[in-house]
């Protein structure tokens, strides 16, 4: 699949499906999507590439993590997670067609806005733990 930024400035392509799906109602990404929360994609990293543009770091910055944005139109596109170098966390509405999309988990409800109803398979209070996540790549790659 391939997609691209707003302004079209930067693309992005996968070449496999993703490994899991996920709706966050952190703070962060509710500040970030300036909505209730983020859609995530996440990507083996093999898998993705950017084909046209140079992205650079926006919004969160540090040794944890790095949100990629398009340096014309600040969209944020991709996310990169320090300690988890296998995969790459993509915002699914910048491919051309993300009628695909459903999110199979969704983390952060601690945060999440009384009015939002999201209907993934599994909720998380936080971020699920490393145990968890296995489990979930495993439960989702069994979706087909």
């Amino acid at each position: 699949m391939t997609g691209s930024c707003r302004c079209g400035a930067t693309g992005i392509e996968v070449s496999k499906p993703p490994a899991l799906t996920a709706a966050c109602h952190c703070r962060g990404c509710q500040k970030m999507s300036a909505s209730a929360f983020s859609l995530t994609a996440l990507y083996p990293a093999e898998a993705f590439r950017v084909v046209q543009g140079d992205p650079v770091v926006g919004g969160a910055k540090g040794a944890e993590l790095a949100h990629y944005c398009c340096p014309g139109c600040q969209t944020w596109m991709f996310t990169r997670i320090t300690g988890v170098e296998g995969f790459v966390n993509v915002r699914p509405t910048m491919f051309e067609d993300s009628s695909w999309f459903r999110p199979f988990i969704e983390t952060w409800t601690a945060a999440k806005h009384p009015f939002v109803q999201v209907t993934a398979e599994h909720s998380f209070e936080h971020f699920p733990t490393m145990e968890e996540f296995g489990g979930l790549l495993a439960a989702y790659a069994e979706r087909g």
